[in-house]
């Protein structure tokens, strides 16, 4: 195990085809908070420590994870590459580590891709599911974020390659992960999720477009959905305020009288 700034230490669990899956997890009331980042996150981004440091000065459980080939499960020794992750597999990593942590019930915090995994997961967690928070949701993105070129040639199996605003080297999408993604489109049908849901998107976000929150909510079988629109929030939701906010969003679930 390693110890990262004095928080619980990192962990490993172990998939069926064998790679290592890094995860933190404190013990604590239920029910238990997942935090899930989004498309080449991890779970050191400010969002998911900031939902854990109040998880755990309030005793609740918590569950931080890197997705195979992101962040610490990135290695031949531990998840494998960024290339092969798919939607899917990504999936039921989340269900594994879930499964490891609690047979409780859980709240599922997704961030832009991490998103569209909570109701991926959400869906496969029926009544276990207690709670989902939205962060700039993308689920479908797969569909609505590329252009016509690019799906053709993501469909032929090539790579594409985009600008990225939060580094130097380009933001990759490789087509196995795109042709699983296209598997998974949810905003054409009823999403089946019946637990309260707070979805939270900034109106200057340039990567999802904030209407995409409110196609979400009204495929959400569930009829406490509520959106919270941040008109000068951009994509990643991360100064002190939009953290703040996005805290109230977990805790109203956690807490609904408090």
């Amino acid at each position: 195990m390693v110890m990262i700034g004095g928080m619980v230490p990192v962990q490993f669990h172990t998939m069926p085809d064998g790679s290592r899956i890094a995860f933190r997890h404190a013990a604590g009331r239920g029910p238990l908070i997942v935090f899930l980042p989004g498309y080449m996150s991890d779970m050191e981004g400010s969002k998911a420590t900031a939902v854990y440091a109040r998880a755990v000065a309030a005793g609740r459980a918590c569950l931080l994870l890197d997705y195979s080939g992101c962040g610490q499960s990135l290695g031949k020794d531990r998840g494998g590459d960024f290339a092969d992750g798919t939607l899917t597999r990504w999936r039921e990593e989340v269900l594994a580590l879930i499964d490891h942590a609690t047979s409780g019930p859980v709240v599922l915090v997704g961030s832009s891709m991490g998103g569209w995994l909570a109701l991926l997961a959400g869906v496969a967690l029926g009544r276990r599911l207690a709670g989902l928070v939205g962060i700039a949701a993308a689920p479908d993105f797969s569909d609505w974020g590329y252009s016509g070129e690019q799906r053709a040639r993501l469909a032929a199996g090539e790579s594409v390659f985009e600008g990225n605003p939060y580094g130097p080297e380009p933001t990759p999408t490789h087509a196995r992960f795109w042709l699983d993604a296209q598997r998974h489109l949810l905003l054409e049908g009823e999403i089946a999720i019946d637990c309260p849901v707070r979805l939270v998107h900034g109106q200057r976000d340039r990567e999802v477009p904030w209407e995409i929150s409110l196609r979400l909510a009204e495929r959400l079988r569930s009829d406490d959905v509520q959106v919270t629109l941040v008109k000068t929030g951009e994509h990643r939701l991360s100064r002190d305020g939009d953290i703040a906010l996005i805290l109230r969003q977990v805790w109203s679930l956690l807490e609904p009288e408090a």
